[in-house]
């Protein structure tokens, strides 16, 4: 799919919720949304009442590697941004509110802590990162462009910088920057106005470095109440400091070897520290500690060493902690705005969020433990779901005695037959229509009385779980469209034909479960051409030939796992590289080994790694096909089942609808010969015409089996007739795969429950499904970065919209999907109505366009020759009547029009994300005609709503971004033509708008495509 189409993600979750070992967290000011990032490279979204209600929202995707720390990028409420980095050197900016990707990059290093920080420049306000990490500087990267602008570097014993804090002063106009190294050497910066304007300038240096004697320091906070201490949390001990001339105040050790990771001030007097197993204390700092105390540095220069403050409050004790997988992860917020909750949040790698609220005042008796405020995760908020997330095949996994559907472990589709194969936990392998299972998942209708159903078919061969699927002509045209290839943990691959069902070729050669299997370069010899990779878990490769039904090479000298298979075709090898480090040559005609590439130290391994792109230059794989659906399994950790993303092509869509609409047989075509030779001529000649379709669409169907089943050995003839007998049940399942991709999309898309009349419409004339569960979508953002709501973001969307009805009153499934699609974000808006504008546009202009009778069945095909003797069947007559035409033209217009320009009144101003105008403007010239339209429409509708005030303010807030250039003359004389008076860039801004509302010809007036590339 290319970067520039309108792409919608549906993702089906299934039971079993996603892994997420917690490695960072982040609660945002409001103390409205807790941020999660995990070691598999996802991060979650979750939504936080006053109450201290804790619910999932959406997960988003976009680092390769474990998220390292998370941090605000943006200090207003309104626009809530999110910054986060990998250990891979990924930094990306996500929009709090719909998981959208703003900007990301890629950097050398790796970030371990960023933190905010907001200065003005005249009357603005600008955001800076301050990273720190496995690199010898601070880096200063600006907050919008995740660029780098300059950096903090140490003149005096430079080193990695352990942890840091920025402290504010509010009496002049310069901040301080306070880091420690891993030496335990503490560094200050000062940060004026001058440096903060900089910008690929010169470093700027410490003004101070200091010994404190504080190795292996895991963090350090300012105190914001006195802003006269400093606390310095190290793995053995934790130290008050002065903040101002960095005088030791105080110093605790651990007890009962536990180590320190981190600490807070909670208050004036009062300090939390927590441990690496999730166990925290609070503790009541020493009179020489406090500012307000008259013994306040009475401790400086003695020996304060050994001397424990009383404990206040323990939380967590180990003996409640449960075995994790990882350590967990604390971190202490308190609120800045109402309400003002001092929250203790820990997350830990079974994806749990534990919540404590610190109170204000002491325990009546010392030594209290705190209790739990809340307690979830996961997996508890997907159990808590009725109905529980459906899966993409549940339907047909639910063993007669139980309630769990078996697991699929892993999928492939097959665009091109509309198929979703699916291996499951038990060996068996399921193939099904792919819109087929998604409705029954998703839609209500005939179906849920239907058991079974789709029609589908098994394959039994595995013993065990199945860990891949490769369909090999999908990749290449080269392999036989027949052949399905499957491996599994019973250490073998075999080779199905998929049409009749039967097992060709068992390979049993490698001594471990199967990991991955790969197709080779179209560049390869011939031999291997029409091999498939096989790779296994005993550190194994094998090039099994689907022709020759062997296994042609077989490498099994790897010390370790292998991670990435590359190809030289030029030279015949086949290059394996492994986990550590260390790379493999071999070669592949004869499977003799060649070379090794050790790697024993950092400079090896990166040796190698440029060895691996060298070689990654060549031999690149095709990209697929353009196809209006695409089904692609997804999990975050290997140890998951798969969930199943559904990616609507809306472009695609639309171009499959125009092209079946011209292909659609024109009855002026058939010869009226033909028609007098039926009974009832004239009459019943749509009757006859549909006769004379489906008996060619059969007739085409057979020949195109004929086709697949066909071999080169003509003695196989009679047993390939007998394979394609035993496929009909599956093969001839009769079914438009277009018009069901439309119907799935359109059912779920549409704003049920908002206009009774137009659902009626919708569901006995344009056939169309209600759904009888709330559907998550999901937005793909910049650089592919993407976001899925979870499950259980109904039960956020039922609080808000709850407020809003009348006591007593239960809101129905179809009004949660009607007024929780469109009320989540303003992007998520856009990009929904976008698509269902341009669809129903689409449908609108087509012949029967309505997914009720028999052209759903099956896509239509080109009428036989006039003259051509057929025998008519009795069959279901055509919707072809004008007056039933003209009923489904006008209920897609209704359609189009509600989505256009009624649902801001239908929902409610308060409940409604208007669409996001510069999505809207990027799409004015959209290559798609249908989508360009749409968008054009609701731009304009969009324009007129905002009113005259509302147009005003987006002029003021695009001005910086457009050209400088300006016409004088004719900004003149649109001084003339508006109501207020604006600079020369708002003057133009406003004509701009000025045409964009009365003129709907505003391509051929003013060149778009170079306005927003600015």
């Amino acid at each position: 799919m290319s970067g520039n189409s309108l792409v919608l993600p549906i993702v089906l979750w299934g039971r079993n919720a996603p892994t997420h070992c917690i490695s960072s967290l982040l609660v945002m000011d409001d103390l409205a949304t807790i941020i999660t990032g995990c070691h598999d490279g996802q991060i979650c979204i979750w939504d936080m009442t006053p109450e201290l209600e804790i619910n999932p929202r959406a997960l988003l995707f976009g680092h390769t590697a474990s998220v390292t720390c998370l941090s605000k990028a943006s200090a207003g409420s309104d626009k809530q941004y999110l910054v986060s980095a990998s250990e891979s050197g990924e930094m990306c900016l996500w929009d709090v509110n719909d998981g959208r990707c703003i900007e990301f990059t890629k950097l050398a290093c790796a970030h371990t802590g960023i933190q905010f920080y907001q200065f003005n420049i005249g009357t603005q306000r600008e955001g800076r990162l301050l990273c720190h990490g496995h690199y010898p500087e601070i880096l200063v990267v600006d907050a919008t462009s995740l660029e780098v602008l300059y950096s903090l570097v140490s003149k005096i014993s430079p080193d990695w910088i352990s942890s840091m804090s920025i402290i504010r002063s509010h009496r002049t106009q310069e901040d301080t920057v306070v880091a420690v190294s891993v030496t335990g050497i503490l560094k200050v910066w000062i940060i004026t106005a001058d440096v903060s304007r900089m910008q690929d300038l010169d470093p700027v240096f410490e003004e101070e470095s200091k010994p404190i004697y504080c190795q292996g320091c895991q963090s350090i906070s300012f105190c914001t109440f006195t802003q006269l201490s400093l606390l310095v949390v190290c793995s053995k001990y934790w130290r008050v400091f002065d903040a101002g001339d960095f005088s030791l105040l105080c110093s605790v050790p651990s007890e009962n070897n536990q180590s320190w990771v981190g600490g807070e001030f909670i208050a004036a007097d009062k300090v939390i520290i927590w441990t690496e197993d999730g166990c925290s204390y609070i503790y009541k700092l020493p009179a020489s500690c406090l500012p307000a105390s008259e013994h306040f540095r009475s401790n400086v220069g003695k020996k304060t060493e050994g001397s424990i403050p009383p404990l206040v409050y323990s939380i967590a004790d180990r003996a409640d902690k449960q075995l994790l997988i990882c350590p967990p992860v604390t971190r202490f917020f308190f609120g800045r705005r109402e309400p003002f909750h001092k929250l203790l949040i820990q997350g830990d790698s079974a994806g749990r969020l534990t919540v404590w609220s610190i109170p204000e005042t002491s325990p009546l008796q010392p030594l209290s433990s705190l209790q739990v405020s809340v307690s979830i995760s996961l997996q508890e908020a997907f159990d808590k779901l009725m109905p529980s997330p459906a899966g993409i095949i549940d339907q047909l996994s639910v063993l007669p005695g139980s309630n769990e559907p078996i697991k699929v472990t892993a999928s492939v589709y097959i665009p091109s037959q509309g198929r979703l194969v699916c291996g499951r936990e038990d060996g068996s392998i399921v193939l099904v229509p792919a819109t087929q299972t998604a409705i029954v998942q998703l839609l209500q209708g005939e179906h849920m009385l239907r058991r079974g159903w789709p029609p589908h078919r098994t394959l039994r061969g595995h013993r065990h779980k199945v860990t891949c699927l490769l369909y090999p002509h999908q990749v290449s045209p080269r392999y036989d469209q027949r052949s399905l290839v499957s491996g599994g943990v019973d250490f073998s691959v075999i080779i199905w034909d998929i049409f009749t069902g039967e097992m060709k070729h068992i390979f049993c050669i490698h001594g471990g479960e199967i990991t991955q299997l790969i197709v080779p370069p179209e560049n390869c010899s011939t031999r291997v051409q029409h091999c498939v990779c096989s790779v296994a878990s005993d550190h194994s490769v094998g090039l099994l030939s689907l022709r020759e039904r062997k296994c042609i090479m077989l490498a099994s000298r790897h010390l370790f796992p292998i991670q990435v298979i590359k190809w030289r075709p030029c030279d015949d090898y086949l290059v394996v590289g492994c986990s550590d480090g260390s790379v493999y040559v071999w070669q592949m005609d004869t499977g003799d080994f060649t070379h090794i590439f050790l790697a024993v130290s950092h400079k090896d391994i990166f040796c190698n790694k440029c060895l691996f792109l060298c070689v990654s230059l060549q031999g690149n794989l095709p990209k697929y096909s353009h196809n209006s659906l695409v089904v692609q399994a997804m999990k975050t950790n290997v140890t998951d089942p798969d969930m199943h993303v559904l990616f609507f092509d809306v472009e695609a869509v639309i171009i499959q609808l125009l092209t079946e609409e011209a292909q659609r047989p024109n009855p002026t075509l058939v010869s009226p010969e033909t028609l007098q030779k039926a009974p009832g001529g004239a009459d019943k000649g749509g009757s006859f015409l549909a006769n004379k379709i489906f008996k060619q669409v059969k007739e085409t169907i057979k020949e195109n089996i004929k086709e697949h089943l066909l071999d080169e050995d003509e003695d196989e003839e009679e047993e390939q007739r007998r394979r394609e007998e035993k496929s009909k049940s599956l093969s001839l399942l009769e079914y438009n795969l277009t018009m069901d991709t439309a119907k799935l999309f359109m059912s779920c898309l549409h704003a049920w429950g908002l206009n009774g009349e137009l659902d009626e419409v919708c569901l006995t004339r344009l056939g169309m499904l209600r759904p009888h569960t709330p559907v998550s979508f999901g937005l793909i953002s910049r650089g592919g970065h993407m976001s899925l709501m979870l499950p259980t973001f109904k039960d956020s969307l039922l609080r808000q919209l709850a407020e809003g009805c009348a006591e007593g009153r239960k809101l129905s499934v179809s009004e949660i999907v009607g007024k929780g699609t469109y009320g989540v974000s303003r992007a998520v808006t856009t990009q929904h109505l976008l698509s269902v504008i341009s669809l129903a546009n689409t449908l609108m202009g087509m012949t029967n366009a309505t997914f009720i009778g028999e052209h759903m069945k099956k896509a239509p095909a080109r009428p036989p020759r006039p003259g051509t003797p057929e025998t008519p069947r009795k069959t279901t007559p055509q919707a072809s009547s004008p007056a039933l035409q003209a009923q489904i033209k006008q209920g897609w217009s209704q359609l189009a029009a509600m989505h256009c320009v009624m649902l801001p009144d239908l929902l409610g101003l308060d409940k409604f994300r208007p669409p996001l105008l510069e999505m809207l403007a990027r799409r004015w010239q959209d290559r798609c005609l249908e989508v360009r339209e749409a968008a054009q429409a609701l731009l304009l509708a969009e324009l007129r709503r905002i009113g005259q005030s509302g147009r005003k303010d987006t002029i003021d807030m695009w001005a910086p971004y457009l050209p400088q250039y300006v016409d004088v003359v004719s900004s003149r004389k649109c001084h003339a033509l508006l109501p207020h008076q604006f600079s020369l860039r708002c003057a133009l801004c406003s004509l701009f708008f000025y045409f964009m509302l009365f003129k709907k010809e505003l391509s051929t007036v003013f060149p778009l495509s170079s306005w927003f590339s600015y």
